[in-house]
């Protein structure tokens, strides 16, 4: 999505998606506010903000902008679920890894829903901040993200004022980010979207216990981990996954491209170990292990679990996949204003973001399109050169 992309002409094809999700909405001014906040977090604005999304729809002041986020009855699960709906119509493909990461929001203040000093994978260190955790869906024809929850730490989730002042539930429990990306991951699953992998950095992939639920499921999955985790192997049953690596000969490291980054393919030594011996028969666990070409002492480390028959560089190319979730959090913030909001309430930062991921959507999936149509009209046949002229057709 580059600054080519020509989102004025775009626009006009948002009715498509506002059409899947308008009949959320019991009135005729939210829901025409909805497209009119979609077309606006696709124009090129600088700030994408109550005030500039009201100018950009001809609005004389936000208002109307902000009880579409505040107090406007219609409910963003219920949106996001017709987007990933549409997402799945374009996008979708059994071979589709999902992945799951979270995402920073600086901030000021004390009384934004889940904001506290804590630490910020976006700024990496700690910073007042809410923290998102999402789950993005990446396919052979696109990437954008399905799922989303504000994390709320304790100090929130146990002061009753604090609760009740940013609109938060009754209902809405403590979950760390693991219980909520687990949660995620079970509802695509139960949703039947179309995927083979489930893929995450070690913040998450660290926990046994999840991986294990990933196992029962018989859901693909090539987690990273700590260096200080273990496996079971025929000569322990907890192995340090860095020991088990730091053994292995010369010979079983293999130079591969995990995917294209910024500045190039993104070139490591791989190996693989396979643990967990007494499994069934169609099934295999290995410890996967990513070594830096230029400083071979930083190794990092996944555990993986598929079909016997699967290839090292299915397991690097799923691994690899994992970076995508972050090209998502960038587009997203740069060109769909997923960061650009000023809500306080708990419901108003999930109207918002769901707005922002189906924004996002629409621009991954028309994309998608245009390369198709690219793709397509590349592949055609030179029609002077097609038949021969004594082919006596």
């Amino acid at each position: 999505m580059g600054g080519d992309v020509d989102v004025v002409r775009w626009a006009a094809g948002l009715a498509e998606l506002h059409e899947r999700f308008v009949h959320r909405f019991s009135r005729s001014e939210p829901r025409a506010s909805a497209l009119a906040y979609l077309r606006g977090l696709i124009a090129p604005l600088e700030r994408k903000n109550g005030w500039t999304l009201a100018e950009q729809a001809g609005h004389l002041g936000p208002d109307r902008i902000h009880r579409l986020l505040n107090s406007c009855d219609w409910s963003a699960d219920e949106v996001l679920e017709d987007v990933r709906g549409y997402v799945v119509e374009h996008l979708g493909d059994p071979d589709g890894v999902l992945i799951l990461d979270d995402t920073g929001f600086l901030k000021k203040g004390t009384r934004s829903a889940g904001v506290q000093r804590q630490y910020s994978g976006t700024a990496g260190r700690t910073e007042n901040c809410q923290v998102g955790v999402f789950l993005a869906y990446a396919t052979r024809q696109g990437r954008t993200l399905i799922d989303r929850r504000l994390y709320l730490p304790k100090s929130w989730t146990e002061d009753a004022g604090r609760r009740r002042t940013a609109g938060i539930e009754d209902c809405v429990a403590f979950a760390t980010k693991v219980e909520t990306g687990r949660a995620m991951v079970a509802r695509a699953f139960a949703d039947k979207i179309p995927f083979r992998w489930v893929t995450a950095d070690a913040g998450y992939g660290y926990s046994k216990g999840w991986r294990s639920r990933l196992e029962e499921a018989d859901i693909f999955h090539v987690m990273a981990t700590t260096s200080h985790d273990t496996v079971v192997t025929r000569q322990a049953l907890d192995h340090p996954v860095r020991d088990l690596v730091a053994c292995l000969p010369r010979q079983k490291w293999r130079r591969r491209s995990c995917g294209a980054g910024a500045h190039g393919p993104r070139i490591y030594d791989w190996a693989r170990v396979e643990v967990r011996p007494w499994h069934r028969e169609d099934r295999r666990h290995w410890v996967l292990a990513r070594r830096s070409v230029t400083r071979p002492e930083e190794i990092a480390y996944y555990i993986a679990y598929a079909p016997v028959d699967t290839t090292l560089g299915e397991l690097i190319a799923v691994a690899g996949a994992r970076w995508a979730i972050e090209e998502c959090f960038q587009s997203a913030k740069g060109e769909c204003g997923l960061d650009d909001y000023q809500v306080r309430r708990y419901d108003g930062w999930h109207r918002h973001i769901t707005l922002a991921m189906a924004a996002h959507a629409y621009l991954t999936v028309t994309r998608a399109a245009e390369l198709d149509t690219g793709k397509a009209e590349t592949d055609q046949p030179d029609s002077s050169r097609s038949a021969s002229p004594n082919s006596g057709a």
